[in-house]
C-alpha cells in the first residue's frame, strides 16, 4: 500500500526474521492489530487471511499473492497455525494451489509444493473459537525445514496425486488420499471453475484444488520443536 506508515523492510536473514517473530509471541491479535490501525473483523469466516496478513506487516513480507515465499529475499514461506489450548493444529494449512493442467516435466524436485515447504517460519496462534479474535495470543515462532523422513512423506503423497490428476481422475481425489499432504477444492464458490484433464485425457472443467498439509503432519512437526 503506497503511503502506509507501518512498512518494515524484508528482513536480510532468518536471525533478522526470528528477531522480529520472537517479539510477537505473547501480544494478542487485537493488541497488534491496534497498533497499525488495521480493523479487526468480528471472525476468519469472510477474512480467512486476515491473521497471516497482520502478522505479515510486522514481519517485513513481500511476496503479497505472488507465487514466491512470503520472505522471496531469504527464501522463507510465513505460516500462521491456529492452535489449540495443548498446541495442536485446529486445522489443515494449505500450502500452495494444484496445477491441474501443463504438468508435463514437473518432478518433485522442481514442484511449487517442494519449494514453497523448503523453509517455513511457523507461527501458532490460539485458535479456539471460544476466544475472540481480537483476544487471541500469538505463540512462539518455530523456523523448519522438512527432514529426511518428512521429505519422503511429502513427495510419496505429491507423487500419488500428480499422478491421479495427469491421469485425468481429479474429480476422484478426496481428502482422504496421501498421508500427509491432501487435495481440497478452493474456490470461493462453486461457479469459480478452472481447466483440468478428463478421464480420457479431455479438457473438463473443474473445481480449483489445493494442496494442504494434514494436521497430523503439522502437530508432529510442532510436538517435535516444542516438546508437547
Amino acid at each position: 500500500m503506497t503511503g502506509d506508515p507501518f512498512l518494515i523492510p524484508p528482513p536480510q536473514n532468518e536471525t533478522e526474521l526470528m528477531d522480529r517473530a520472537a517479539a510477537l509471541a505473547g501480544y494478542t491479535l487485537g493488541e497488534l492489530a491496534q497498533r497499525i490501525g488495521l480493523p479487526i473483523p468480528a471472525d476468519l469466516k469472510r477474512d480467512k487471511g486476515w491473521v497471516g496478513m497482520l502478522l505479515e506487516r510486522y514481519l517485513g513480507a513481500s511476496a503479497g499473492s505472488k507465487p514466491e515465499q512470503d520472505f522471496a529475499e531469504i527464501g522463507v514461506e510465513l505460516k500462521t497455525i491456529p492452535v489449540d489450548v495443548a498446541g495442536r493444529p485446529l486445522e489443515t494449512t494449505f500450502v500452495c494451489v494444484a496445477p491441474l493442467t501443463g504438468n508435463s516435466g514437473v518432478t518433485w524436485q522442481n514442484s511449487h509444493v517442494r519449494h514453497k515447504l523448503a523453509r517455513v517460519l511457523w507461527v501458532p496462534v490460539e485458535g479456539e473459537r471460544t476466544i475472540p479474535l481480537a483476544d487471541r495470543h500469538v505463540g512462539i515462532a518455530l523456523l523448519w525445514s522438512p527432514n529426511e523422513e518428512e521429505e519422503q512423506q511429502l513427495r510419496r503423497d505429491w507423487e500419488e496425486l500428480m499422478d491421479m490428476i495427469v491421469l485425468g481422475q481429479v474429480t476422484q481425489i478426496t481428502a482422504r488420499h496421501g498421508e500427509v499432504l491432501q487435495i481440497r477444492p478452493k474456490a470461493a464458490n462453486s461457479h469459480a471453475l478452472t481447466e483440468g484433464i478428463g478421464r480420457y485425457g479431455q479438457p473438463i472443467m473443474t473445481l480449483p484444488r489445493g494442496f494442504y498439509l494434514k494436521k497430523n503432519f503439522t502437530a508432529a512437526l510442532l510436538a517435535r520443536h516444542f516438546l508437547l
